[in-house]
């Protein structure tokens, strides 16, 4: 830059590789995040034992496999899926919503997950098929109330959306209040558990149904990454462009509030992880939705499947929701986020 021009020098473009090497880098990172988190436990199980276990010499009744295989492997999976659909609904709400305090709650869908397995829980469903149904059946509650009283007046006005987000939040959270100041004394724990967030109950068959609509919704919005900087560079700018943000709005909104919705629906609500790991993300590698979409994806799984391992482990034999472990760590973070406000924080 030569002095006195005025100009900032301009950064370097993003390119595929850049992309795909860092997307690579977290994809390692993941691995040995999942590998250390089936290390640890309240059962002492080796890293010779978990080497042994996966190149097959381990017998199939040896009860360090069924420890691994039954209970900590599908936990594991979960929360790392979890961790991927949060962090990426936050960075695609905070773009279209052009608010960085965003996170995939804010609209509600959590609300409704939850009164839909509040409901479940007291009229005694189980966990296998009953309580995630019930879950997912309050999510798409929540979400046709959105369409339907937030969008209809305004169209796809931000403020219209976050407001109508807000109250039914409070409406669905005075009704979980009702079932829970009305529940039985043996239900009133699984209810409160859930609630934090907690992985206890996870199957195999979770991960199965969660994996490939995590990475169908991944595809998809990462289709409209180049949309998504027009956006949060401004809508006017964007509508210029040749943008239709509202058809944007309407896709990311619908496609983040269902991948939550199923996410939730196994998991409970856990809270922060959309509003910390994209603000970091973005902090270290740019704004750029190309990059940060991957980014924040990956590190959200690396973040929650570390996050239950502290959960499990921290109090053992004993344990603690997740969600209270992520709040315990958010909750410092959006303070501090609020003070950053307008600085650093929103840039690249």
């Amino acid at each position: 830059m030569k002095p006195g021009s005025g100009h900032l020098p301009c950064k370097a473009p993003l390119s595929a590789s850049r992309v795909a090497l860092v997307s690579a880098g977290l994809i390692l990172i993941l691995f040995v995040t999942i590998l250390f988190s089936l290390w640890m436990g309240t059962a002492d199980v080796s890293m010779g034992q978990l080497l042994n276990l996966f190149s097959g010499g381990m017998e199939a009744g040896d009860t360090t496999r069924l420890i691994v295989l039954k209970i900590r492997l599908p936990r594991v999976l979960l929360a790392g899926l979890a961790g991927f659909c949060l962090a990426l609904g936050g960075v695609v709400f905070q773009a279209i919503l052009g608010n960085p305090l965003a996170d995939p709650f804010i609209l509600g869908v959590s609300s409704g997950s939850a009164l839909g397995a509040v409901a479940g829980i007291m009229l005694g469903l189980g966990f296998t098929v009953g309580v995630p149904l019930a879950s997912f059946g309050g999510a798409l509650l929540s979400i046709a109330l959105l369409m339907a009283v937030g969008t209809r007046a305004m169209g796809m006005e931000s403020s219209t959306i976050l407001l109508t987000g807000v109250i039914i939040n409070a409406f669905f959270s005075a009704v979980i209040m009702f079932f829970i100041a009305t529940a039985a004394d043996d239900r009133l724990h699984t209810m409160l558990f859930w609630l934090y967030g907690d992985l206890s109950q996870s199957r195999m068959s979770q991960s199965f149904i969660v994996a490939p609509a995590a990475l169908a919704a991944f595809g998809i919005l990462y289709g409209y990454a180049g949309h998504l900087n027009l956006v949060t560079a401004g809508e006017d700018a964007a509508l210029q462009l040749g943008v239709d943000t509202q058809r944007l709005k309407l896709v990311c909104l619908v496609l983040v509030s269902l991948i939550i919705g199923v996410v939730v629906s196994f998991s409970g609500i856990i809270g922060f992880v959309g509003l910390m790991v994209p603000h970091l993300c973005r902090m270290a590698f740019g704004s750029d939705h190309r990059m940060l979409m991957p980014v924040s994806a990956l590190s959200g799984a690396i973040f929650l499947i570390l996050a239950d391992t502290l959960s499990r482990t921290i109090i053992s034999p004993s344990e603690l929701p997740v969600g209270v472990i992520t709040a315990f760590l958010g909750a410092p973070f959006f303070i501090y986020l609020l003070r950053k406000r307008g600085s650093r924080w929103n840039g690249s």
